[in-house]
């Protein structure tokens, strides 16, 4: 897989480089971003062709595959015209900032025989993956909740913008545990409700969510989604989840393998994972796709159930009820 980085505005676009380098069948060809003073010193440091122009490396003639790490907004944009110039696509989250660009961006990779992925790594994290498997197996009966939290610190920059972030902590931290709850469940949302406001920072989008969702035929779960995590926090947040079932239940702390690391150098105590890295087993897993002609593993449906999760909680929110459909 010949790989192109379009945009650095988002963090992961640094952590998908160092993985990618590492995947043998792997090669990046570049990275683009307009902001030369963001762009070029990360391409530098990772010694990899640099672009001040997203169009010249979607169309650069070896790449077949392009990961979008640029603001939400412009996630629908660059989708569609890689899928138009013939590249498969793995797009950060959120799909994008609204269901009807979410849909334009499936149609076009559709219409152009595209693999389109959605960077959501936590299905890849193995304490998800081994309650999966447990649930799977039928060893704590029939899912009745499920409770989760994705806590983190306040990113700040554009991810305040609402017109490029299409909101606050709720569009940020709700895509990610939605996901992992569908994925689990396979079950779609009937029903959704929300509170959320801006109660811990002076932002101008909201900092803090709390969701409930009732899916088909009767699990219910909730999801607190907020940048409640202090600058000081060791690290940038959670990912939990405690599922209840009719035999049993399953508490999953994902980022539990980890070591504390005390340095004179650092302002803070810092966590150091040590369990199987998440963005390379997704990275591996979309190039392996790629290479074998294998189905999308997380697809833009997939994306698209997650950001409507999303989507619905700003409208309850904004209409003060439950919200179908």
């Amino acid at each position: 897989m010949n790989l192109a980085i379009i945009g650095c505005e988002h963090v992961h676009a640094a952590s998908y480089i160092e993985e990618a380098l590492n995947i043998k069948n792997i090669n990046i060809i570049g990275l683009a971003e307009p902001d030369t003073e963001m762009g070029r010193p990360l391409a530098e440091k990772y010694d990899i062709g640099y672009y001040e122009k997203y169009s010249d490396l979607i169309l650069h003639n070896e790449v077949d595959t392009v990961c979008i790490c640029t603001s939400n907004k412009l996630h629908a944009e660059l989708t569609i015209e890689a899928a138009n110039a013939g590249k498969h696509v793995i797009v950060e989250k959120p799909l994008a900032t609204t269901m009807e660009d979410g849909e334009k961006m499936i149609e076009a990779c559709k219409k152009n025989g595209i693999k389109l992925m959605v960077a959501l790594p936590c299905r890849y994290i193995p304490s998800v993956v081994r309650a999966k498997e447990i649930i799977d197996n039928g060893s704590i009966g029939d899912i009745v909740a499920i409770t989760g939290t994705n806590h983190g610190t306040m990113p700040g920059g554009w991810f305040v913008d609402k017109e490029k972030a299409g909101g606050g902590a709720i569009i940020d931290h709700t895509i990610h545990v939605a996901d992992i709850m569908h994925w689990i469940l396979g079950k779609e949302v009937e029903e959704v409700f929300a509170k959320g406001g801006r109660y811990i920072h002076d932002i101008p989008v909201e900092d803090t969510g709390l969701i409930f969702m009732q899916f088909k035929n009767g699990p219910y779960a909730t999801l607190d989604t907020s940048w409640n995590r202090p600058k000081s926090f060791p690290t940038w947040g959670d990912v939990t989840l405690n599922i209840i079932g009719t035999q049993g239940s399953i508490n999953v702390d994902s980022f539990k393998q980890h070591g504390n690391l005390y340095s004179n150098k650092h302002t803070k105590s810092l966590q150091s994972y040590w369990g199987d890295d998440m963005n390379r087993l997704m990275l591996e897993d979309f190039a392996d796709a790629v290479d074998n002609d294998r189905v999308s593993p997380i697809t833009g449906e997939d994306g698209l159930f997650a950001l409507k999760v999303a989507i619905k909680a700003y409208e309850s929110i904004e209409k003060g009820t439950p919200v179908r459909g």
